[in-house]
């Protein structure tokens, strides 16, 4: 990923996170990779209902995944997830606090 990313490009990723399900997915990937059964279980959602934010969430580029026997794994993308920090601390180191006098 480029050091400098637009608004386009991180489009994508926001809107992932866009929905509260998934940001609770993110929190619990925060530790490192898990299974869907654990996800599931820990959560208290439909293994259906999760798979769909998962794929969200792939698609987007915010999470990897493999597969071991008949469980996928999922964890975060750190490169997504310092993209997105890297944005955010462009952004608050480079906001003015104050607005300049219009006249």
């Amino acid at each position: 990923m480029t050091p400098v990313t637009t608004a386009q490009e991180l489009c994508p990723l926001f809107k992932a996170l866009a929905d509260p399900r998934r940001l609770e997915v993110v929190l619990a990937l925060a530790a490192g990779e898990r299974c869907v059964c654990e996800l599931t279980e820990q959560m208290g959602v439909a293994q259906s209902k999760l798979s769909f934010h998962l794929k969200v969430m792939r698609e987007a580029g915010l999470l990897d995944s493999r597969v071991q026997g008949r469980w996928i794994y999922y964890r975060l993308r750190p490169e997504a997830i310092a993209e997105l920090g890297d944005w955010l601390e462009r952004l608050q180191t480079t906001a003015p606090s104050k607005a300049q006098s219009c006249c």
